[in-house]
């Protein structure tokens, strides 16, 4: 990899991968347009690949691309680990104990490998369980003190007032489509125009709750055909022509084997996001295995933000 590329390029180059455009990506770090475009041509001019697909509907990854994401947020806790307070490494470094992390199946797959292997480097001598299970049985565990910290969907939970919730990542929602579907004829889509096509619902993670609450918001009646907890199974639905899903940017997979037959769009509604996030039960003194684990997740986040 060239020594000419920044760490700034890095942290624009996962910007508009994430947002998928120049004018997202430059609202979300705060800066010009121009910079981040300038940027993002001088990075593909260095590696000598194209990184994005350029269209009217904004910047998607190519294979290239996506190889490059998967280096750059390396790179990026990389310097994160680099940076640390060494003293507080040795903190870690000694700990000991057990650990106890409950997470959902949809979230299991996207955010809890990369901190897992990070928290068990750093803390060789603290055992870590981790339990998958559904968001309302963790956070019956998390209450009964069986959990000492979950990952899950922060912005969903069903006892709010027993739990606390810190939001890690924010991911909008869109709209999935079969490629030959004849609203992929459209930059963005309306809620009333979605609600006019057969939905595909996953059943997963609360995701469902949170989109019914939407239809109802708008007073909308969405005519869904299948329920089902399988995100493979709403892909391949949604690329054979059975009908729409709408669903959280972060399960979107452009490199799929489906990905040629399903696009997605956003919609022109105000929609909810899916947040991410940490969640323990409010009023316990956590251990200092957990909290560690909870800083160890800020700063990863940290650096996919920064």
């Amino acid at each position: 990899m060239s020594s000419h590329i920044t760490l700034r390029q890095f942290r624009y180059f996962i910007a508009v991968a994430e947002s998928g455009s120049v004018a997202a990506a430059s609202r979300m770090l705060n800066i010009a347009q121009s910079a981040v475009t300038k940027s993002m041509q001088e990075l593909e001019d260095e590696l000598g690949r194209t990184l994005f697909a350029r269209s009217s509907r904004g910047m998607q990854l190519t294979p290239q691309g996506h190889r490059f994401l998967a280096k750059a947020h390396k790179v990026l806790a990389t310097v994160a680990d680099a940076t640390r307070d060494h003293a507080g490494d040795d903190a870690a470094a000694g700990l000991v104990g057990t650990l106890a992390v409950g997470v959902t199946s949809l979230v299991a797959g996207y955010y809890l490998s990369g901190l897992f292997s990070r928290y068990r480097r750093s803390c060789p001598q603290v055992q870590v369980f981790v339990t998958e299970d559904t968001p309302r049985f963790l956070e019956h565990l998390l209450i009964n003190g069986e959990l000492d910290v979950a990952i899950m969907l922060s912005n969903a939970l069903s006892e709010p007032q027993a739990l606390v919730a810190e939001t890690l990542t924010r991911s909008p929602s869109r709209v999935w489509l079969p490629s030959n579907h004849p609203l992929c004829a459209q930059d963005e889509l309306t809620l009333v125009e979605c609600a006019a096509c057969d939905q595909i619902v996953l059943e997963a993670d609360r995701i469902d709750e949170l989109m019914r609450a939407v239809w109802a918001r708008h007073q909308l009646k969405a005519r869904t055909i299948l329920r089902t907890s399988s995100l493979e199974a709403v892909r391949s639905l949604v690329g054979a022509g059975a009908g729409i899903a709408v669903l959280p940017d972060f399960l979107y997979r452009p490199w799929t084997l489906d990905a040629e037959h399903v696009e997605v769009r956003p919609v022109r509604d105000a929609l909810h996001t899916v947040d991410v996030g940490l969640v323990w039960r409010r009023g316990s003194g956590l251990k200092p295995v957990a909290s560690e684990f909870i800083e160890q997740a800020r700063e990863a986040s940290r650096s996919r933000r920064t």
